[in-house]
């Protein structure tokens, strides 16, 4: 049987007007910006004048990824189709796409088969341009850096001792590390440099924590550029480039409004990487969704132990957000991946390899449910292959943490197969009452607030911090930095540090290399494994597959 791509799908949807479902969103069309008759952009005005009440916040995360995928994005828009179709007002809120994996290896993420967001080609590109503005505020200020250290350097900035990279939304591994500024004195000052990805530039990280362009002109002061040659950091402030970047961003700022195929609201805006950021779409996009439906579907990435972790530690704490109900997505494919078996191997029935992956679900469940203590529910993504013995095994396995499994079938059925988990969504959220809690104590040090989410959350024996990082710690302990949350990036392969370790690793030490403050976003990253802020292009990149016809119309897209 012949299936449809993802973007046949999506292109044989007849979409309602936007001005439609900002109508079904209570959105009055004051409110709404038009960009065409698909999308728009929805003023953060709408924030301080509406009365109504937040609805309930359900997040969907899931277990370790594998190649064998989970369909995290793809359930939540089912989930929130489903939703819909028992009768409840809806919202969806969304990260956006980076173009690095668009045209890389992941391909788009805008969800898939009858659960998509759409235009859907619009959304994996160019979209409303929110992230083009993100790279020109990035590159503004190093811009501004570098030419104040070209007219005289009156700051002391030391050219060694500079932080801030320039950026640019796609996987370039060419650009990782440059020698720029050369060329003679009328070309700049020499020196080392490197580009990021743009979700991994902290600008992308401000934009999606401010609440407004007030807070994002506060946040974007603090953040630090490089330090003097006497170890005294420099702001983005003291360039005088706060202002300008503000501009740069003031329309970006806005959250965007899409559908999914089935007319459900949906806001979708920025996109930080999920493991040195944050990895959640916009507080505000957030707050808006949550005052406009009774309840709203949003997504963290990567498995739990990085997307819901730093959602729930970093997001709700900073915004005030405590989630009603949390859904767990798994698939058996990927379940026996992490029991060892081989991707040409997962269509066969084998429960041997599912009783040995299975414990990285049960990690991931009991960490949302007794760790941050929040009513949680199994969301199996059904594939054609798993087999009734495969799935009650999954069932049974929840049954014993009291968690129910709910078989998921949104990618073929849309919201139809999501109304089996969207009725215990809703059973959890009026039933059973959460008593959320963080998995650290802010205001611990550093090195404590690392080794919980180490020890509570990945299920490590605790953390070994090189000498390097372990001085790092301290100057940003001297600097004020300590009582702020940590922003672990590691690897998204393993609860530990070291990619080959799956299922859920025991007795395991997490390796901390180096410690950053984002001072503007207002958390500390630290790095772990081998972290890459700047992605490579595969062999045959998923770019090579993408065209456009004489009409316009564009192929190829996943």
């Amino acid at each position: 049987m012949a299936y449809l791509t993802d973007i046949e799908i999506a292109q044989q949807c007849e979409m309602e007007h936007i001005s439609k479902i900002a109508e079904k969103a209570h959105v009055d069309e004051k409110y709404v910006e038009f960009y065409g008759k698909y999308k728009a952009k929805i003023d953060p005005a709408l924030l301080k004048e509406t009365d109504r009440p937040d609805g309930k916040l359900i997040l969907v995360t899931a277990i370790t990824p594998t190649p064998a995928g989970e369909g995290k994005t793809t359930t939540t828009i089912g989930l929130a189709d489903g939703l819909k179709l028992i009768g409840k007002d809806v919202t969806v809120a969304l990260r956006e796409p980076s173009l690095g994996p668009v045209f890389g290896v992941k391909g788009g993420a805008a969800g898939g088969g009858y659960a998509q967001v759409v235009p859907m080609e619009d959304i994996n590109l160019h979209f409303t341009g929110d992230f083009h503005a993100i790279g020109a505020a990035n590159n503004l200020l190093a811009a501004m850096l570098d030419n104040h250290i070209q007219q005289g350097n009156a700051l002391n900035i030391d050219p060694r001792r500079i932080t801030w990279k320039r950026c640019v939304d796609m996987n370039d591994r060419q650009l990782r590390f440059v020698l720029d500024g050369m060329g003679g004195k009328a070309n700049g000052v020499p020196r080392e440099d490197g580009f990021d990805i743009t979700v991994a530039s902290e600008i992308m990280a401000v934009f999606c924590l401010s609440s407004s362009i007030h807070d994002l002109k506060e946040r974007l002061s603090r953040i630090i550029v490089g330090y003097t040659y006497d170890d005294k950091p420099v702001t983005a402030g003291d360039l005088k480039a706060v202002g300008a970047m503000a501009a740069l961003l003031k329309d970006a700022l806005k959250p965007n409004l899409v559908q999914t195929l089935e007319g459900t609201p949906a806001f979708v805006h920025g996109g930080p990487f999920a493991n040195i950021a944050h990895g959640c779409n916009s507080v505000m996009a957030t707050r808006m969704a949550l005052k406009m439906g009774d309840y709203t579907v949003t997504e963290a990435g990567f498995g739990a132990d990085l997307g819901a972790e730093k959602f729930l530690d970093i997001k709700c704490r900073m915004a005030g957000l405590t989630p009603d109900a949390v859904v767990v997505v798994a698939t058996v494919r990927a379940l026996k991946m992490h029991g060892g078996l081989d991707k040409k191997q997962l269509a066969t029935e084998d429960l041997a390899a599912l009783e040995k992956g299975i414990p990285n679900l049960l990690r991931h469940v009991n960490n949302i449910k007794n760790v941050y203590k929040l009513p949680c529910v199994v969301a199996v993504n059904r594939f054609p292959t798993d087999t009734d013995k495969e799935i009650e095994f999954i069932i049974a396995k929840c049954k014993e943490l009291g968690v129910n499994t709910k078989l998921s079938t949104v990618w073929a059925d849309g919201g139809k197969g999501g109304i089996e988990l969207a009725r215990e969504v809703v059973r959890l959220c009026e039933e059973e009452k959460g008593d959320f809690t963080f998995s650290y104590d802010v205001n611990d040090s550093i090195e404590n607030k690392i080794r919980a989410v180490v020890t509570k959350i990945y299920g490590g024996d605790g953390i070994s911090i090189l000498p390097a990082a372990k001085k790092q710690i301290d100057q940003l302990t001297a600097l004020g930095f300590d009582k702020i949350p940590v922003c672990i990036a590691k690897t998204q392969y393993s609860f530990s540090d070291d990619p080959a370790k799956l299922g859920a690793p025991e007795h395991f030490t997490v390796t901390v290399k180096n410690v950053k403050v984002s001072a503007g976003a207002g958390f500390i990253v630290v790095l772990t494994g081998d972290i890459m802020t700047m992605p490579g292009l595969p062999r045959v990149p998923a770019a090579e597959k993408i065209d456009v016809d004489d009409d316009g119309r564009i192929t190829g897209l996943f």
